[in-house]
């Protein structure tokens, strides 16, 4: 596992394939209201423990793009960090996360293509040691600086 790297990001050249990092977050009420009033989208099953009870999952759950979103904080604050530019993402979503649940969101850099300063990262998130989440993301990473020519 990697830390925070002391300036903030890695840069493309600092990293290599299986580099991890991870983050635990607890998924509470809080988390999920805040969520709902950021994307708007206040669906009952998220926010009615009357409505989410007579569905299928029997009980609130926490919005998706709440759960993929902590996987996007690795990303931006951790690995590669300050300055990675999502260019894409993809999202498989295997079982519901509920409030009280914490979740451990962990991204590996799974290639590298130094040419377009592209890494594609393969990021998982995890309750109780239950795959809830994975998928892949693509993201730009900052160069190292070449020197100014004279």
């Amino acid at each position: 596992m990697v830390e925070p790297h002391p300036s903030g990001g890695y840069i493309l050249e600092e990293l290599s394939v299986g580099m991890s990092a991870e983050k635990r977050v607890a998924v509470t009420e809080e988390r999920i209201a805040q969520f709902a009033e950021a994307s708007d989208d206040f669906n009952p099953v998220h926010m009615d423990e009357a409505f989410a009870s007579r569905t299928a999952y029997r009980g609130r759950i926490a919005h998706g793009l709440l759960s993929a979103s902590f996987g996007s904080a690795v990303v931006g604050t951790i690995l590669p960090g300050a300055g990675a530019i999502y260019l894409g993402q993809t999202l498989n979503f295997h079982k519901p996360v509920r409030i009280g649940d914490v979740a451990v969101a962990r991204v590996t850099v799974a290639s590298i293509d130094e040419a377009a300063a592209r890494v594609v990262l393969s990021c998982t998130i995890h309750v109780n040691d239950e795959l809830v989440m994975d998928g892949e993301a693509t993201v730009r990473v900052p160069r190292r600086r070449r020197p100014a020519k004279s």
